[in-house]
């Protein structure tokens, strides 16, 4: 095997020329990404889809920060907010309507523990994947095999080294689930602060929700 299918197995590898002239494809498309007129939203908009494997409506505020850009696919609607890295020499999977806040840093790569071994130059990668619905807040720190459920937060700051189940509220460093997301959350915007019956009811027409669930 070469290095570049050992690095798709997630088997140790090295990166050689082969591997490097890939990521010179992918810093070619971030000089043009993170250099662009940040006002002009289709424009980046235009290069975030030639950069990512798969998307669908997928916005990113630059600066941005990836290894290969092909390796990352995501659903529909997807956003980052400035700042973000996704080291991706394996794939990373998000889904539909999933947010990121800033300085959000998603890993799939590492080096062996050994120092002796690490100096070889082997390092590999191990996928991640993001649920539908999920909402990482800023600084978050994701790490490589993860996989975050549907529906989950994760509070800003939070190192996450293990998987989080669906529908879950979960913080720190190692993150870990505080509570699960019920049918309770939904009359909330932030904290004890219920939506305004105006934003409510249009909340509910998008939702299909009973908007007499407010006052519940």
């Amino acid at each position: 095997m070469n290095h570049i299918q050992r690095r798709d197995a997630e088997l140790p590898y090295i990166s050689d020329e082969a591997v490097m002239q890939q990521q010179r494809v992918c810093r070619e498309i971030l000089q043009r990404l993170n250099f662009a007129d940040r006002s002009d939203f289709a424009g980046i908009a235009a290069i975030v889809k030639e950069l990512f494997g798969r998307s669908e409506g997928a916005m990113v505020n630059p600066p941005f920060y990836c290894d290969y850009g092909s390796h990352i696919e995501v659903g529909k609607n997807f956003f980052a907010n400035y700042n973000c890295t996704i080291l991706d020499v394996a794939k990373v999977t998000i889904g539909d309507n999933v947010l990121f806040g800033p300085n959000v840093a998603v890993y799939t790569a590492g080096h062996p523990l050994h120092p002796e071994a690490r100096a070889t130059m082997y390092e590999y990668g191990v996928g991640v994947t993001i649920g539908d619905n999920v909402w990482i807040g800023g600084n978050c720190v994701v790490m490589p095999g993860v996989h975050i459920g549907e529906g989950s937060v994760i509070g800003a700051g939070s190192v996450v080294t293990r998987d989080i189940p669906a529908r879950s509220v979960a913080a720190g460093n190692p993150c870990r689930v505080i509570r699960a997301i019920t049918d309770a959350d939904r009359v909330f915007y932030y904290r004890d602060r219920k939506f305004d019956p105006e934003a409510w009811a249009d909340v509910c027409r998008r939702t299909g929700w009973d908007p007499a669930e407010l006052d519940g």
